[in-house]
C-alpha cells in the first residue's frame, strides 16, 4: 500500500473516530437530548398541523369569542373566535421557516465573505471586515425595522432583513478559524503543490470550519425567531390574519385580563422552542469543540 493510501486512511479514521466521540457526547448532555426532543416534537406538530387540529385558523366566528378552554376549543378563542391552539400550530410554521431560512443566508453569507476575507487578508480583509463593522455597530433590531419599514411588512422582507443582520457575526468567527487554518501545514503543502485559492477555500479550509458553522446555525435560529417575534409584536413584522408567535402576542396583550391565554400561550411557545433550541445549540457546541471535553 502506498505512502498516500495509508495517509488517508488515517484521515478517514480520524474524521470517523471524531464524529463518532462528537455523538457520544452529545448524546450524554441530557439537557441537548430534550432540546432535540421538543424541537421534533416541534417540527412535527408544525407539519401536521391541519391533521392535528381540524379547525380554520383564519374563520371568524364573533359569536365564540374568548370561549373558555373546552374539549371544542383545547385552549379557548381569540377575539376572532378564532381557535388558539390552531392558531398557535400554524404560528409554529412562520417562526420555524423565519428561523431556518434566514440563519441559512446568513451562514452562507457570512461563511464566503470570513473565508474570503481570512485567507486573503491585506486590503480584501480590511474592506470586508470594516463593512461587517458597520452592520455590528447598529442595534440588530432596530436595522431590521429600517429594513422592514423600508421595504414593507411582509414575509420575504423579514428574511432579507434577518439576512443582512447575521451574516456579520458570522464573517467575523469564519475569518478568525481561516486564519488558524490557513497557517497549518496541510495548506502550505497544498500551495506548493499549486492547488488554486478557491481549491483550497473550498476543500481545505471550508472542511475545518464545519462544525463552527453547525453551532453558529444552531444558535442562530432561536435568535431569528426572537427577531421575528419582536418585529410582529412592533407591528412591522408579519401581517394579520396570519399566525405568528409575535403577532399573536402582540394582539392578546390588550386583552390579558379578559383572556390571559390569548397572549400567555403564544409566549410560552417562544420560550420553549428558544430555549430547545439553544440546548441543542449548547450541546452541538460543547460536542464539537474539543477544548471544552472533560
Amino acid at each position: 500500500m502506498s505512502q498516500v493510501a495509508k495517509t488517508n486512511e488515517d484521515v478517514n479514521d480520524g474524521d470517523d473516530s471524531f464524529l463518532s466521540d462528537a455523538i457520544r457526547a452529545f448524546r450524554r448532555n441530557r439537557m441537548a437530548m430534550a432540546g432535540l426532543l421538543l424541537i421534533s416534537i416541534l417540527f412535527f406538530l408544525a407539519l401536521f398541523a391541519p391533521l392535528i387540529s381540524t379547525h380554520d385558523p383564519y374563520r371568524v366566528a364573533l359569536g365564540e369569542q374568548f370561549m373558555p378552554p373546552s374539549m371544542t376549543y383545547w385552549l379557548g378563542t381569540d377575539n376572532f373566535g378564532r381557535d388558539l391552539v390552531t392558531r398557535i400550530l400554524y404560528g409554529a410554521r412562520i417562526s420555524l421557516v423565519v428561523g431556518i431560512v434566514p440563519s441559512f443566508i446568513s451562514l452562507v453569507i457570512g461563511t464566503v465573505f470570513g473565508i474570503i476575507s481570512g485567507y486573503y487578508g491585506g486590503k480584501v480583509d480590511f474592506i470586508i471586515m470594516r463593512l461587517a463593522d458597520m452592520m455590528i455597530a447598529f442595534p440588530s433590531l432596530l436595522l431590521a425595522m429600517v429594513v422592514m419599514y423600508t421595504l414593507g411588512a411582509n414575509l420575504f422582507n423579514i428574511f432579507i432583513a434577518l439576512s443582512l443582520v447575521g451574516w456579520a457575526g458570522v464573517a467575523r468567527v469564519v475569518r478568525s478559524q481561516t486564519l488558524a487554518v490557513k497557517e497549518k501545514e496541510f495548506i502550505e503543502a497544498a500551495r506548493a503543490n499549486g492547488t488554486s485559492k478557491a481549491s483550497i477555500m473550498l476543500r481545505h479550509i471550508f472542511p475545518n470550519v464545519v462544525p463552527t458553522l453547525i453551532v453558529l446555525f444552531s444558535l442562530s435560529i432561536p435568535e431569528a425567531i426572537m427577531w421575528e417575534s419582536s418585529l410582529s409584536f412592533l407591528g412591522v413584522g408579519v401581517q394579520p390574519p396570519e399566525a405568528s408567535w409575535g403577532l399573536l402576542v402582540a394582539k392578546g396583550k390588550e386583552y390579558l385580563f379578559a383572556a390571559p391565554l390569548v397572549a400567555i400561550m403564544p409566549g410560552v411557545a417562544i420560550l420553549v422552542t428558544v430555549l430547545a433550541f439553544n440546548f441543542v445549540g449548547d450541546g452541538l457546541r460543547d460536542a464539537l469543540d474539543p477544548y471544552m471535553t472533560d
